[in-house]
């Protein structure tokens, strides 16, 4: 898979991707990431990326120019499944949507900035308008990382035992059960006996009752998706 990711602040970007699963995954050749300085596509003289709004609101802008020709650039080199643009306002980011875009081959992200940018940007450029959240971050980029390390996770060869991605919490809508180690006493708590039995029928059925009842308890949303 190859990512490319445009931003006005590519070095909030260089540390997540140089730790743990997705640095292992490019280290392996698994995924590529590329990150890009949007200033580098401004035909302004001093690099500007963005300006004033029509209709007098505060906050600067993301200018069309500079995107365009960014997209025009990547675009003409490469097809992509998605272009992304991280915005409060777009499609909330699951584990659904995760694992769909871990098996796409290009993917090109949009950092928002600012107060945000030029609507004929979302109109004719983008595919897939995507948020982490209901809250609002003072740039795209830390949830361009979110996204990213959520799908690399789920590529095949990124972690070692690929098991253990697909029983993550979400995979089925529901939360992962608990998980217990070594020692199996610690003063006096106890790790479940079901768990040391070696009994794996059982075992599997006391991690889905776990699953489902957390998963009523602390997201009953979740739960009333899987009821309904």
């Amino acid at each position: 898979m190859r990512i490319d990711i445009l931003t006005v602040l590519p070095e909030l970007l260089e540390s997540p991707f140089n730790h743990s699963i997705v640095k292992r995954a490019k280290d392996k050749g698994i995924v590529e990431i590329y990150i890009h300085n949007l200033r580098d596509f401004s035909e302004d003289k001093h690099k500007r990326v963005d300006d004033y709004s029509f209709g007098g609101d505060a906050g600067m802008v993301m200018k069309i120019e500079p995107v365009d020709k960014a997209v025009s650039h990547f675009i003409s080199e490469r097809d992509y499944d998605e272009i992304i643009y991280t915005s409060p306002d777009g499609e909330k980011f699951n584990q659904k949507t995760a694992n769909i875009l871990s098996c796409n081959k290009n993917i090109l992200i949009l950092c928002g900035h600012y107060k945000g940018i030029d609507q004929r940007i979302r109109d004719s450029l983008i595919t897939k308008e995507l948020s982490i959240g209901d809250f609002v971050l003072t740039g795209g980029e830390l949830a361009a990382a979110v996204i990213v390390d959520s799908i690399v996770r789920l590529i095949p060869g990124s972690i070692s035992d690929e098991t253990s991605a697909l029983s993550d919490s979400f995979q089925d809508n529901l939360l992962a059960p608990p998980v217990y180690t070594r020692p199996a006493v610690y003063k006096g708590m106890k790790v479940p006996d079901v768990l040391l039995s070696g009994n794996f029928k059982e075992i599997e059925k006391w991690k889905l009752d776990q699953s489902l009842n957390r998963t009523k308890l602390l997201r009953p949303d979740l739960y009333e998706n899987l009821t309904d």
